[in-house]
């Protein structure tokens, strides 16, 4: 395993020369340059030593990043189709989305169709319709939102969302915290 260019990285973000780092583990400068360049190998003792100064430890140095998904297509998507007809459909666009803050869906609506009305709760709404348009229904009041516009709205009132045009539409919708 080449650990060499990892220490080497460490020191470098915390802004230490090979000689201060290797005052402070009490070593030479050479065998710090030599470790660097994988031409030599530290005892357990000293890499930690070594961890310590660079304010690590054998744990966190060894353990790989979590490599966490950031581009999700087609295969990662999740539908659900309403029978109804109405709803159309919701895709769900970051599988385990409902272990996030923010669940981002796509949502199909037909003429008529609306999302069932949510009883104020703590969270924040916002969406923008690709086609079509949407009325917004927050508390007593009404909105419509159409193509090329977004809608955000704080979860505080009762809310729904329907299709009260005469053509389907499409919009993107992202809540926080996921309630889908």
């Amino acid at each position: 395993m080449e650990i060499g260019g990892k220490i080497r990285d460490l020191r470098l973000r915390r802004g230490l020369t090979q000689e201060e780092l290797a005052d402070r583990c009490e070593l030479s400068k050479s065998f710090i340059s030599l470790l660097e360049r994988d031409l030599t190998s530290p005892s357990i003792a000293t890499l930690t030593d070594i961890l310590e100064a660079l304010g690590s430890d054998l744990t966190a140095f060894f353990s790989k990043p979590n490599e966490e998904k950031l581009v999700f297509g087609e295969e990662d998507i999740s539908i659900k189709e309403y029978e109804d007809g109405l709803m159309g459909s919701i895709r769900w666009l970051v599988p385990t989305a409902q272990k996030n803050v923010m669940e981002p869906i796509l949502v199909e609506m037909a003429p008529g169709g609306q999302t069932e009305e949510e009883d104020p709760h703590e969270g924040e709404e916002f969406g923008y319709v690709l086609s079509g348009s949407v009325c917004i229904d927050l508390g007593e009041r009404t909105v419509k939102a159409k193509k090329g516009e977004s809608f955000y709205f704080h979860t505080t009132l009762s809310h729904r969302i329907r299709n009260a045009g005469k053509t389907p539409c499409r919009f993107l919708w992202v809540s926080t915290p996921p309630s889908f």
